[in-house]
């Protein structure tokens, strides 16, 4: 029910035992967990030995500014590159969109981690949290690449996470620091941010992670607290039977539902399988929130963890991948 997260470059005694804990399922990884892919792989070696084989381990690899592996992973370029080029090609586009999740996936499974949180299904309209990262403002563009790039991570061994359902893009708001409300009413919701997400189950993604924003339209409560945005739309309407997963209970968004244990059972209560406790200090009070649950079936889970993989000597001797960096990278330079 839990993924959490870890301090340091090394997993320290203390956190040895909320990796046995009843209801962690995995460990989400950040900057501040990696130094160098030597030092990286020895941690999830070590988190693996602690937690066992089955543990996830997932990171936010998108690309742009949210990239938390750099030094020794190709840089990958934000989405919105991908957009820019859609717009003169989209043919060009779609493949560019499919190499960059390959290569971000297979590097991440050379390196033993699960999956990314990705891609980006939020539309381009503005939002301070999303910028850059959101592929274009256009539902029908951001949808054709959104369903390029699960192509390209299923193809590198990686599961797809779609975020943040229904759409983070269109309100000014950053959840990171502020409350976020979004005044439209369902049927504009519909039209535009729901398109992308849509298309992209039909595609075959296995999760979706929520949007901590208010749509007073349709819910008083942020979306991952919401039965009728999880239950009614999510899962009746557009018909998806993959995992959904809480944005992280630390951001101030989050923080309408009360305290740790507040926001933990309301993002289960509303219809969460997993819930993100992505920074050390609030891991304890989640754990304790979940005690008394039973834990999730691990066959649920299962869709999250990484296809076997190349290692990294592999990889870099695999030609494509050398064509497939030179292409991505070079569009930076073409901004």
């Amino acid at each position: 029910m839990l993924m959490i997260g870890l301090a340091g470059t090394e997993l320290a005694a203390a956190e040895r035992p909320w990796l046995k804990a009843h209801g962690v399922s995995g460990v989400i990884l950040f900057a501040r967990n990696f130094a160098s892919r030597e030092q990286l792989m020895a941690l999830v070696e070590a988190i693996r030995a602690e937690a066992g084989e089955e543990v996830l381990i997932a990171v936010d690899q998108e690309g742009g500014r949210v990239q938390r592996f750099r030094e020794g992973f190709t840089a990958l370029p934000a989405l919105a590159r991908l957009g820019e080029v859609h717009d003169r090609s989209p043919v060009e586009a779609v493949q560019l969109a499919e190499e960059h999740a390959w290569l971000m996936a297979s590097e991440l499974r050379a390196c033993g981690i699960d999956f990314s949180f990705a891609p980006v299904a939020d539309l381009a309209r503005g939002n301070a949290a999303i910028g850059e990262r959101a592929f274009h403002a256009d539902p029908a563009v951001t949808a054709e690449l959104v369903q390029a790039y699960i192509r390209g991570l299923h193809l590198g061994g990686v599961a797809a996470v779609l975020k943040h359902f229904p759409g983070h893009g269109s309100v000014l708001a950053d959840t990171h620091v502020a409350v976020a409300v979004d005044p439209r009413p369902l049927e504009l919701i519909r039209r535009d941010d729901l398109h992308p997400f849509a298309e992209a189950i039909g595609t075959g993604a296995e999760a979706v992670m929520m949007a901590h924003v208010i749509y007073p339209e349709v819910d008083a409560r942020p979306a991952g607290y919401s039965p009728r945005w999880i239950g009614e739309v999510l899962r009746g309407e557009l018909g998806f039977a993959g995992l959904v997963i809480s944005d992280d209970i630390s951001m101030a968004a989050a923080g309408e539902a009360g305290d740790v244990t507040a926001r933990v059972s309301g993002h289960l209560d509303a219809g969460c399988d997993l819930v993100l406790a992505c920074f050390p200090e609030v891991v304890p009070a989640a754990i304790a929130a979940v005690a008394s649950r039973p834990r999730l079936d691990d066959a649920r889970l299962a869709p999250l963890r990484g296809a076997v993989a190349s290692t990294w000597a592999g990889l870099t001797d695999n030609p494509q991948r050398q064509r497939f960096m030179a292409r991505v990278t070079a569009l930076e330079s073409q901004s």
